[in-house]
Parts: structure tokens; sequence; C-alpha cells
């Protein structure tokens, strides 16, 4: 690496425990970080990386009132669920925490009365909506109405969902609570600022001078954007009663801003991690290498030490927290390093559309992994070679099928196969002897030894795209070997050269184990155990003599399997099915008709009955023409239903009609009664039918 740091530092942007994950969440921060974390073990350096569940912020109890439950049923089901995903899909966490925890908790009060105590924060009192009925101050995300920009109806206080729009509560119109419906009132009340503003000097020396070369172009021009607009007070208190209280005398219902605290948790986190290895109850932790010192204080070097290289792996949403006011929190505290990198990532595009869960377009981790349950390297791969480093970028199902098939099972997984079912089938499953070399075999060795500086270097600088291709281009040569070499004819005549192609193809199968690793670590598995090879570092990767001669393999088998054209047909399906429902579920119903009395909606006659007979009503797209048993006599009745239902799909069927209604003729046969029926958003209509079968006649009341 260009500079090797006694020790490293990783974090994952914490996923906000308020619902699950999508696809693109993984492409953002947590694939990309976890390659970074398994090459730096690979290389044997003193590497931590910590993750963990943000807990707190208005969307929590947001989704409570949703879902009819607590936050902390919430918080709980929710981290639950990313946990197992992240699990499954190999992220290597040493701990994976959670910010609802004790010592997060107290970490975080004890940086924000650092900050007091020093008389780095000011208090200010403003104006902010109040909701009477509910007695209390309202969040941003506790205010919905109608969108400046685009007319949403429920727009938030901070962002309109339709449109993306950045929004502040006093710009919608016709303000509402969420917690009672009420329009709100402004208040005054007390809260406590970080003077951004004050630390624009030093943030533009330490970022625009230091860092204009190293760090990634949209990261750098995003801060710079903020700078030169000039920094503003940025509150670090909220009026709430879910998360961390403000530990002062006079903050009474006030807690720490979740952008304050959330953070924080990497600290926290870390603190966890050596608390728990220290004390031997491991709860979160889960270390992944014998750098990791299981002392209490084992974890002030890692924040406080300039030795420590901290990089923060972000989404492009994240990228003013983790670059401005994060650092300007741990410099005005005087006790922890700086980020020397925060290598964030645009945004991951589906299918021609923004992904979002709220709107149903996404691919959520627990669904993926439900429906490609042995997948998890093959969605880890197409994510990789389509991230979003620099600009924003696109997945779709086709071109995940594409790298499957065209890429993992034609070039990948073909090679490995042909080199291990050969051995197998001509020399009894043992790494054959490597004899004289032709030019063709020293030029392919030669290009072997240089993957793995070419693989290692693009994730040095945070290039993970380019790192991919480096790896499959490894594949490749592999494959290109055993194409233009054709060991499979040479074994008519002789098996000296056979045995020399063979061993070559064995020691490139045998490096790709090794580099493959941080991309695939599920497949670097498989292969390891099919080659009966051991795990090795990174520097062995490249040698032509990992395989000694005579070696046992393991069992051959397929690294990869081809993904079918129907398969992809229905995640498309599932996908605009998705999205369709969401639209529907959004929609706002009818309004409320004009109120009847009692005795008006009495002299109604609903009941019960059975269509006997059905047809189509020539000249008319909408008519179907009913003999319908209502259990007081047979009667026809005209329904406009024939654009919903086939007259086969409805005889034999119980049906809600209204018998009181005074006939009338349409189309010229009079129509005696009503069928009633439920219109759903979408203008679809379905039978309003009673849950088991009753006698006609039967009246609805």
């Amino acid at each position: 690496m260009s500079k090797e740091f006694k020790r490293y530092l990783i974090t994952a942007a914490l996923p906000y425990a308020n619902g699950p994950k999508h696809i693109g969440h993984l492409a953002g921060a947590y694939i990309p970080s976890d390659v970074y974390v398994r090459y730096l073990r690979s290389l044997g350096r003193d590497v931590v990386f910590v993750c963990g569940s943000d807990e707190h912020g208005t969307a929590i109890p947001n989704q409570a009132l949703k879902e009819g439950t607590s936050a902390r049923a919430i918080i709980d089901k929710y981290d639950a669920q990313i946990r197992s995903c992240f699990h499954q899909l190999g992220m290597s966490f040493d701990i994976y925490h959670r910010t609802s925890e004790l010592i997060h908790h107290q970490t975080s009060q004890e940086i924000f009365l650092n900050l007091y105590n020093k008389g780095l924060l000011t208090e200010e009192t403003s104006e902010q909506y109040y909701d009477e009925e509910a007695k209390a101050f309202l969040a941003d995300r506790y205010i919905i109405g109608t969108c400046p920009k685009c007319g949403n109806l429920n727009a938030y206080g901070d962002q309109c969902e339709r449109c993306g729009s950045t929004l502040s509560p006093r710009e919608l119109i016709n303000p509402r609570s969420t917690l009672s419906g009420n329009s709100p009132i402004l208040k005054s009340t007390k809260h406590w600022y970080l003077p951004l503003q004050d630390y624009e000097t030093w943030l533009s020396d330490w970022i625009l001078k230091s860092h204009k070369d190293d760090w990634k172009v949209n990261v750098y021009g995003q801060c710079k954007s903020w700078i030169d607009a000039g920094l503003q007070p940025r509150a670090m208190t909220r009026d709430l009663d879910w998360g961390i209280k403000v530990p002062l005398p006079d903050a009474e219902g006030k807690v720490l801003y979740v952008w304050f605290d959330a953070p924080i948790g990497y600290i926290s986190a870390t603190r966890a991690l050596f608390e728990e290895l220290a004390s031997g109850k491991a709860k979160y932790a889960t270390p992944q290498s014998s750098f990791i010192n299981p002392s209490k204080d084992g974890w002030k070097p890692y924040w406080q030490d300039n030795e420590t290289k901290l990089v923060h792996f972000v989404g492009k949403d994240n990228i003013v927290f983790h670059c401005i006011i994060f650092p300007i929190m741990l410099h005005a505290t005087g006790e922890y390093i700086l980020p020397d990198n925060v290598p964030a990532n645009e945004f991951m595009n589906l299918e021609g559309d923004k992904m979002s869960t709220s709107r149903g377009w996404s691919i959520e981790m627990h669904e993926y992994l439900a429906d490609f349950p042995d997948k998890p390297d093959v969605l880890r791969y197409a994510l990789l070679t389509n991230l979003p480093e620099t600009k924003d970028s696109e997945f779709t199902w086709k071109d995940f099928q594409a790298k499957n098939n065209n890429e993992l099972v034609a070039i990948f997984g073909n090679f490995v196969n042909r080199a291990l079912v050969l051995t197998q089938k001509y020399f009894d499953n043992r790494v054959p002897t490597l004899g004289s070399l032709e030019e063709v075999d020293q030029k392919v060795l030669n290009d072997l030894k240089e993957f793995p500086s070419k693989i290692g270097s693009s994730i040095e600088l945070y290039r993970f795209r380019e790192a991919t291709a480096h790896l499959i281009d490894l594949a490749r040569l592999g494959n290109k070997y055993l194409a233009e070499t054709e060991p499979w004819k040479l074994a008519k005549t002789g098996m000296t050269r056979v045995a020399t192609i063979l061993n070559i193809s064995l020691q490139i199968a045998a490096s790709l184990s090794i580099t493959v690793e941080p991309f695939l670590p599920f497949t670097a598995e498989k292969l390891r155990g099919m080659l009966n090879f051991k795990k090795s570092k990174w520097s062995d990767a490249g040698s032509s003599d990992l395989l000694k001669d005579g070696h046992l393999l393991g069992e051959a088998s397929l690294l990869f399997e081809k993904i079918e054209d129907e398969v992809i047909q229905a995640q498309i399906k599932k996908l605009v099915d998705s999205k369709k429902a969401m639209e529907l579920s959004n929609q706002p119903a009818e309004p409320a008709k004009a109120e009847v009395s009692f005795d008006e909606f009495a002299k109604m006659d609903i009941r019960i009955g059975t269509v006997i007979t059905a047809e189509r009503v020539e000249k008319s797209k909408k008519l179907l023409k009913l003999q319908v048993d209502t259990g007081i006599d047979k009667r026809t009745v005209m329904s406009g239903i024939a654009e919903h239902f086939s007259p086969e799909d409805i005889i034999g069927k119980q049906v809600t009609i209204l018998v009181n209604l005074a006939p009338r003729k349409i189309m010229g046969v009079e129509s005696q009664g009503m069928i009633l029926m439920a219109a759903d958003k979408d203008g679809k209509l379905r039978l309003l039918q009673p849950n088991e079968a009753v006698s006609p006649g039967s009246t609805v009341s």
C-alpha cells in the first residue's frame, strides 16, 4: 500500500434499523468495505472492522406507529433481520453492535459533555412546530404536508420521497402532525448547536488542501460545495422521547440528534469489542483477526494514535456527516484521529429508476437471500462489477444473469472445472509434475505473477470495479491457456506435455483461491476445498508452485450454476408487482359521501344471492346479463362487470345484491337489482362474498 500504517480501523455506515435494507445499500458501503478489509487481513495487517445498527432518530418511532408496535420492538426486529442478512452475505465485521446499548449511550454523552464543558456548543432558542393534542414538539419526520415542489400530499418535514427534494418543515403546505393529524402550532424551544462555521478554516485546510489528490472526486466535490457555501450552526439535540438523553439538568425531554450519536457508534462499537473480549463474554464481537488485543483499553490506539488509518465506507447521502460534521466533532474533542479517507459511493438505480423501498422499487437483501440462498457471491460479484464509485450506476436483472452465466459460469467456473476434471481423469486427481516450459507456458506464468499486485493496487485506490475486472481477467488467463494448449487432444499422443499444462492450470486455480477471497469469500472456501488447499496470504498468490507435485486434490464440483430466463422473468415481475402494490397502498381513498341517516340506510335490502347463469350482452364491452337466485326469486340483473369477469368465472358464485332497487331497463333488458362490488384503487372490481357459503336470501346487516 502507498503507506503502511501500524493498524487500520475500517467502518461501514450504520444501517438504520427502521426497515429492510436493499442491495443499493450493499453497493454503497458494505460490499466495498468487506473487500477492503479482507484484502488487508490477507496482507497480514492489524485491522479492526466495525459496524452496527443505528437505532435512534424519528424514523424508528414513526415505523412503530405504522406497524402498531413499540420502538424497541422495531429495532429488535430489523436489527435481527439486517444482522442475519449481513452474515449470509459474508460480511466479516469484528463486531456488529447496536446504538441502543448502554456503552453507546455513555460514549455519546461523554463526547457531548466534552464539547459542552469546553464551551464549544451554543445554546439557542427557536420556534418549532408543536402538537398541542400530543403535547410534543415535532421533529422533521413527525410532520407531513404538501410538497411545494411536486404537490405530494404526504411529504415529510425533511424530504419529499416522491420527488427527492430536501425540505424544511416550514416549507410544507398545510402541515399536519403524524401523531394526531392536527395542524401544529409554532412554539419556542431550546437546543444546543455545534457552530460549524467556527471550523471552516481548519476544515478547508484539512480537506481542500490535504485531501484534494487522494479523495474521490465526488466526495471532494460535495465537501467543497458545502464549505464554499459557508457552514451554518447545526442543532445537536432534538425534542423527542426516543434517543439518548441530553446529559444536562435543564434538558428534560431532549435527546441527542441522531446524526450526533450515530457516527459515535463506531467508537462505542470499538470499545464494546475490546470490553467484550477482555471480559470473555462476547455478545456482539466476532473477531476475525489475531491482532486484536483482548484488553479493556485496547480500543484506544485505534481511535487515538496517528499510526492508525481510519477509513469510513458510506453512501453518497452520508458524505457531509462523515466528512464535515463528525470530523469537526472529533477535532473539537482533541482526543481522536480523523479519517484518512471516506471513499463514498453514489447511488445504484434499479431497472431505470431510483431504488426506493417506500415506493416498492427495490430488491431487499432478505428477499434476495430467500430467492437465491445459494448465491450470495453472485450478488456480490454483480454489485462489484457495477459499483457507483464516482457516478450513479444501475442494476438490472438481465445484467445480473449475464454476469453469472457469461463470466462466473463460462469463464471462472469453466476454467476451474476443466482443470480439475482433466487432472482427475488423467492423473488420478493428483497434481502432475511440471516439465519443460514452452513459450506459451512461460508467458502465462509471467502474467500470473503480475495479477496479485494489479488487483491489490486497485483495491488500495478504492477502485473495486477495476479490481474485480482484474480478478476475472486472471480466470480468463487460465481459460485462454487451456483453450490454446488443448491438453485433451495432446493426451492422445503423450502425457508429459499434458502434465505441464495441467500443473500450470492448477497453480492459476490456487492463486484464484487466494485473490478471489476478498470478493467472493464463499467461492474461495469452496475452491480451496476442491483443491485441498489451505488458506494462504496475499503474498503467496502468483506463485508457480503453490500446489506441489503429487498433491492430492479434493472433489471437483461446479463453482457456479447457470440462471435460466424464467427465473429472471419471475424477479422482474415480482419487482413490477411490488411497485404497483405500493403505489396503490399510497393512493388516498375516495372521500366519504354525504351523511345518511340510519333510517335511510335501513331502507336498503341487501342479500346474498347465487349466480345461476351469465352471458355477455351484444354490442356492450361492460355488461353481463345474470340470472341470480336471491332466495326470494330468480331474477335478471344487468351488471357492468364484463371487463373484470368472464361468464364462466362468475356462474355458481355467491354475490351481494341490492334486491329492492327500483327496476330499470338497460340495453332493452329490465334489470331487477344491483350486484355490489369492491372497487380497488387500481380500478379492478372484486366480488363481495361471505367468508363461507350461506343460503341464498341471507340478509346483509
